[in-house]
């Protein structure tokens, strides 16, 4: 229940929706009711029943009251009207259009009211994709590498779906269907009390069997998602790397991988429907058997005068009672449905309960310019327990670079996350003009930051829109300069549709060093003060290296650099090289400096003399 509340909490903005559909509900239970009650004088004209104590008793024209007695008299007022002015075929006339447009009014404020709660449906979950869309945004980086992006795909589609389909989509069960019913079970009680409640406690019993059926489904429905999920996460593994699937002949082993996984969620899925499928057969039949119940039951009332049902009256006793069977059914349907929602529901909130760790103070600081200097200042850091980072200090002056290098894994890409705050430091402070970096507002600290990597990250859109992606109001003149700047301009205008030209998921269209290009091309446009380059032509050709070394060499041009570099050639003339092994500062100095002293540095680049 607390799951289910949750997910209606969404739906409160759209509050003002829920009068209507109220309203428009209550008007097509309560035309429904009518069009059933007046099968009575219907059957009466039909049966010769309209007596001539009941002629009497219809002669006048009843008081105005709000009452369920008064808009019966008024009916019946009339409906003598008809039948001492027309004859019992015209009564028969009259009832049946009257059957007729209450049948159409009912309808047409169901079609109204089911309408309304589209909306609020649609409204709800757009809300809720939002949310976690939202939340995924703002979470910390450590969050992505500790579960599978498939995952997380998943949640953000498949449960969300399923929680439309399964739990906003029976918004109706918590109102129409209910009071539907609670309608029909009072004109049947106002007609026959005895029957009535030999209905009720029937019913109960019913009721009973079914939630047994419906307790079971949940845990099922959650395996069903989390295993849905793995099978998102192989295929997102296996299309981004199609490639070495294809070059190791590793096709056999993804598939049987795949295959398991699809085995697994089918089991799962039949053992699920089993239970789920079983409630609505289940709940029909026992409807039945309750009909063929009243049928006998009432019947025998009937025609041993044991009741005060007349012929007529018990008939329409059976067709009222008969129509409770289709939200009775809808009532039994949802609630089976809903646990597979609920189960995914708890999927969703996982990641929207997620308190995100790096967190932005209250009031915290504008960075209006970056003036003096970078400090780190005796920082540590680990993931969970592994420690990667131990006291490391090092200043960086405005205009200056710094160089980090060292062996693979040993805490140099961590060490430039944490100046973005990506990551904040497990112990110690970084200092960026002698505040504090948590104080500062964090899109005003990246704001002055410009970020290269390894791997270009481009998006499935132009290359304008990718290099302007920081800066999306960029002029034409200024995405030229600085595409000429990074070296990008030539090869752009050699591609078919030019700074219109689509470059693919993730720039597949394009080549490592066209990619790499335009990385630096949108660096460049930002026009950072500081700029983070994380072995930005470690896995370049020759050509396409030197390429983008040129491009990099104007991008620092007057800026604050901390590169960190695998090809050690490309930081010889870095104010100051910093040496990390194992996450800490082993050496540091110039090149010249370092090349002189025996340490790992000298042994680095004789390695890389080779």
């Amino acid at each position: 229940m607390k799951t289910y509340l949750h997910i209606l909490s969404f739906a409160k903005p759209y509050r003002q929706y829920i009068p209507q559909y109220l309203v428009y509900a209550s008007l097509s239970i309560l035309f429904g009711l009518i069009n059933l009650t007046l099968l009575i004088p219907l059957f009466k004209v039909l049966f010769n029943q309209v007596d001539e104590s009941a002629l009497t008793e219809m002669q006048n024209a009843p008081s105005f009251s709000l009452s369920a007695e008064y808009a019966t008299q008024t009916f019946n007022y009339y409906f003598l009207s008809i039948v001492e002015t027309r004859g019992k075929i015209g009564a028969l006339a009259f009832v049946c259009g009257t059957i007729v447009i209450s049948v159409f009014l009912s309808n047409l404020f169901r079609y109204v009211s089911g309408l309304t709660l589209a909306k609020i449906r649609a409204s709800t979950i757009q809300k809720l994709r939002m949310r976690i869309f939202n939340q995924v945004s703002h979470l910390h980086l450590g969050y992505f590498s500790n579960e599978r992006k498939g995952d997380i795909m998943s949640r953000m589609t498949n449960d969300v779906q399923e929680v439309e389909n399964s739990v906003v989509n029976t918004l109706k069960v918590v109102f129409r269907d209910p009071a539907t019913i609670i309608g029909y079970f009072a004109v049947l009680l106002i007609m026959s009390p005895q029957l009535t409640v030999f209905v009720l406690l029937v019913l109960i019993l019913s009721g009973v069997i079914i939630s047994q059926i419906n307790k079971r489904l949940k845990k099922r429905a959650t395996e069903s998602q989390e295993s849905l999920a793995r099978i998102v996460g192989i295929l997102d593994e296996v299309l981004s790397g199609m490639r070495i699937v294809k070059a190791f002949n590793a096709r056999q082993l993804v598939e049987k991988t795949f295959e398991k996984e699809v085995n697994h969620y089918a089991r799962t899925n039949v053992a699920m429907a089993r239970k789920q499928e079983l409630a609505s057969p289940t709940s029909e039949f026992l409807g039945v058997t309750v009909v063929a119940g009243i049928l006998l039951f009432g019947g025998i009332l009937v025609l041993n005068n044991d009741s005060s049902l007349s012929a007529s009256e018990f008939i329409t006793y059976i067709i009222i009672f008969s129509q409770m069977l289709n939200p009775a059914r809808s009532i039994t349907n949802s609630i089976s449905s809903i646990q597979r929602g609920l189960a995914s529901g708890e999927r969703i909130f996982r990641i929207i309960d997620t308190e995100p760790q790096i967190v932005e103070r209250e009031n915290a600081r504008t960075l209006p310019g970056f003036e003096q200097e970078i400090r780190f200042d005796n920082i540590s850091f680990a993931y969970e327990n592994e420690r990667v980072l131990e006291n490391i200090n090092f200043t960086l002056k405005k205009g200056k670079t710094i160089a980090l290098v060292g062996p693979s894994g040993g805490g140099k890409s961590t060490l430039a996350d944490l100046l973005p705050r990506f990551y904040d430091p497990t112990e110690g402070t970084i200092y960026l003009d002698d505040v504090a970096l948590n104080e500062y507002q964090i899109k005003e600290l990246r704001q002055h930051m410009g970020i290269v990597t390894q791997e270009s990250i481009l998006f499935n859109d132009t290359i304008l829109n990718n290099i302007t992606f920081g800066k999306p109001d960029a002029t034409e003149e200024e995405v030229v300069q600085a595409a000429k700047i990074a070296n990008a301009h030539d090869f752009i205008m050699e591609t078919p549709q030019q700074y219109q030209t689509v470059v693919g998921e993730r720039g597949s269209k394009l080549s490592g060093g066209q990619r790499q290009r335009i990385s630096i091309a949108r660096a460049v446009l930002k026009n950072p003060a500081i700029l983070i380059l994380d072995e930005a032509t470690s896995a370049l050709d020759s050509e396409s290296e030197r390429l983008v070394q040129e491009a990099l060499t104007h991008l620092m041009q007057n800026r604050t650099s901390l590169v960190i570099a695998h090809r050690l050639s490309t930081i010889q003339h870095a104010d100051e090289i910093v040496v990390v092994q194992q996450g800490k500062i082993v050496e540091r100095g110039t090149h010249l400096e370092l090349v002189e002293e025996d340490g790992l540095y000298r042994k680095l680049t004789q390695m890389q003399a080779v």
